[in-house]
């Protein structure tokens, strides 16, 4: 699901905004939610530093904060890099900082005209939705395992690692809610995956998107579970090619 940022620190331009985009996610009835509208800048922050969820982020550039929006833009993108940002502003002038910053903005909406700003920011919506969509129909991917006589089918959102098995010519794989074990070599394995998938070890294939922190200086990868994979000296450098 996408969710949606309003951060603002204008009382009465928050509230109005706020329902401006409500109503746009009401009336189209997208599967979006608003999540935070606020005026703290670090309130976004703490509100998107452990989500996994794509974010819609509408911003204000003056916040009357020690950071601004772009700024903030910035730094969201360090834990949302997919995620779609439209500064609202009456700040014409600062909008080469976009570049500067390398936010890669979807707009930038002057607050000369409230139905001009209901109409860009509806039109924003949507264009994030569509991209949404699409991407979401690109990422679901299936990896199929033949085990016995059944064939199981697990999405590639769900893997988080495979390891090598105790058992000779054998590959477990993790998945969110269960493992699987079944005959097949690593290179395999890695041969039919695509680049969210990392050998970073011998042992070890993770799904780098479901990494929840890297240990370099111990070589460890904790995933979003809780479990621990290996990774070697070049499997460091894989990662962060």
């Amino acid at each position: 699901m996408l969710k949606a940022f309003l951060c603002e620190d204008n009382k009465n331009q928050r509230e109005k905004l706020t329902k401006i985009i409500e109503d746009i996610i009401l009336i189209e009835n997208y599967d979006i939610d608003l999540a935070l509208s606020t005026s703290d800048p670090y309130e976004l922050i703490y509100n998107i530093k452990e989500t996994s969820n794509t974010g819609i982020y509408f911003l204000d550039v003056d916040l009357h904060s020690d950071i601004n929006g772009i700024q903030l833009a910035e730094k969201i993108r360090k834990y949302d890099p997919r995620g779609f940002i439209i500064f609202i502003t009456t700040h014409a002038e600062m909008s080469y900082l976009t570049f500067i910053y390398k936010v890669e903005a979807m707009d930038y909406i002057i607050k000369d005209n409230y139905n001009n700003i209901k109409q860009r920011i509806s039109e924003c919506i949507n264009n994030a939705h569509n991209k949404y969509r699409t991407k979401s129909s690109e990422l679901q991917k299936i990896f199929s395992i033949k085990v016995e006589d059944k064939i199981i089918n697990i999405d590639y959102n769900d893997i988080l690692f495979f390891e090598t098995s105790s058992t000779i010519h054998k590959v477990v794989l993790h998945s969110l809610n269960r493992q699987v074990e079944f005959y097949s070599k690593m290179k395999e394995v890695e041969n039919s995956l695509d680049e969210r998938f990392i050998r970073c070890h011998n042992s070890f294939i993770i799904n780098k998107d479901k990494i929840k922190e890297l240990d370099k200086k111990n070589r460890i990868a904790y995933m979003i579970n809780g479990e621990k994979c290996l990774i070697s000296t070049r499997g460091i450098k894989n990662l962060f090619s």
